[in-house]
């Protein structure tokens, strides 16, 4: 799952929904810097705190995640993905085409329930602008064995850029996995991505409802 899907149902609870943001900014912030559940447990006591909320958030990310990963919708798309980006890139990319299977379908996942509503995607902004960045980085500090000093800038970053607007473009969204390839140390893709992308479009949607139901897991 990506930013929208973890937390599109949480916009009535800031730092909750702020929470299930957490483990993918980190990723692009600071990655030394993990959340894992153990270390985050104990602070989701339930006290309705803004730690309390942001942690109950970083478990329902990691909790979704979980299921979400073990679906046979999950793997039967990022493969089919994968197997479009290697037609376009060559069979002797490496694993490049299995690394954009995987987060092309959560990407398009995003758009496609954004653009069932983009109002929703408005609102999650706003809510995210409501919650004090410098607390984020301090509680996830708290709650993890690395600490981050970058993750308050990019979470300011994330709200000033609002990229995920971008997911229901296909030219803006190859703008923003080249982005991902720079950041990655990959080669950047060709336009002719954009075709896969478009295609990608139509698979995930087909797959969506099986894609969010946990009822599809392996682990069900």
């Amino acid at each position: 799952m990506n930013y929208f899907t973890h937390g599109m149902n949480y916009l009535d609870r800031p730092y909750f929904l702020a929470g299930t943001a957490v483990p993918d900014w980190l990723s692009v912030a600071d990655r030394k810097t993990r959340m894992r559940s153990r270390r985050v447990s104990p602070f989701a006591d339930g006290s309705k705190s803004d730690h309390a909320e942001l942690a109950a958030g970083v478990l329902q990310h990691l909790d979704d995640d979980g299921w979400f990963h073990q679906t046979r919708a999950f793997h039967d798309t990022t493969t089919e993905l994968a197997v479009l980006f290697r037609e376009v890139l060559g069979r002797d990319d490496g694993f490049r085409p299995g690394f954009l299977g995987h987060i092309c379908m959560e990407i398009i996942l995003d758009g496609i329930l954004i653009e069932r509503d983009p109002s929703v995607l408005d609102r999650y902004y706003e809510v995210l602008e409501t919650v004090d960045a410098a607390k984020v980085q301090c509680y996830v500090n708290l709650m993890a064995r690395d600490e981050s000093q970058r993750l308050a800038d990019f979470v300011d970053i994330f709200r000033r850029e609002k990229f995920l607007y971008d997911y229901l473009d296909s030219n803006r969204l190859l703008f923003r996995l080249n982005q991902v390839m720079r950041r990655v140390k990959l080669p950047l893709l060709p336009p002719e991505i954009e075709d896969v992308l478009i295609s990608g479009w139509s698979i995930v949607k087909g797959r969506s409802e099986s894609l969010l139901s946990c009822e599809n897991s392996s682990d069900a």
